[in-house]
């Protein structure tokens, strides 16, 4: 199926780039507070607004961090009870589960947009720098949003695994 193929290298094309971003994001965030541990201890003088970089760097790195991390298969998963099933019953749970996870995945996306929206709406700003807080409620939500299209690819393929069975 060249479609479904095409769909799962677009997916992981668009995963690589998030995770570039989310690596820098990372790599700001150790550079950030080296600079503040060393200014604040050897210098009496921390880097002002690091900790409000620290907070968003996170958010940064955690969400475009997700979708690669479920397409190299390093997400947490327990499975030492459904390998002991037959292989189509365990088709068939790793259906169900996916599409609970894609469904989970679709309301963290509107929740994350919904919040990113009431943050805009409130001005809210981080506590010391005051810059913006909902540029990164949607940045949040957009990296969220690939996780579902892999949950959706992933979907299919079970589908079609079950339909040869």
């Amino acid at each position: 199926m060249p479609a479904l193929e095409r769909f799962e290298r677009f997916n992981e094309k668009v995963a690589l780039g998030l995770e570039l971003i989310g690596v820098f994001a990372l790599i700001f965030l150790v550079f950030i507070t080296t600079l503040d541990v060393l200014g604040a201890k050897l210098f009496n003088r921390p880097v002002f607004g690091s900790m409000d970089a620290v907070m968003v760097c996170q958010v940064v790195a955690i969400s475009f961090a997700a979708t690669i991390t479920l397409i190299a298969g390093r997400h947490v998963e327990v499975e030492f009870l459904v390998n002991r099933f037959p292989l189509r019953t365990q088709i068939w749970l790793g259906l169900l589960i996916r599409i609970i996870c894609l469904l989970l995945f679709v309301i963290i996306v509107w929740v994350l947009t919904s919040f990113a929206h009431l943050l805009q709406v409130r001005q809210e700003v981080t506590p010391t720098a005051r810059f913006p807080l909902y540029p990164f409620g949607y940045i949040a939500a957009l990296g969220c949003l690939p996780v579902c299209l892999v949950y959706l690819s992933l979907i299919i393929q079970d589908i079609l695994k079950l339909k040869k069975k």
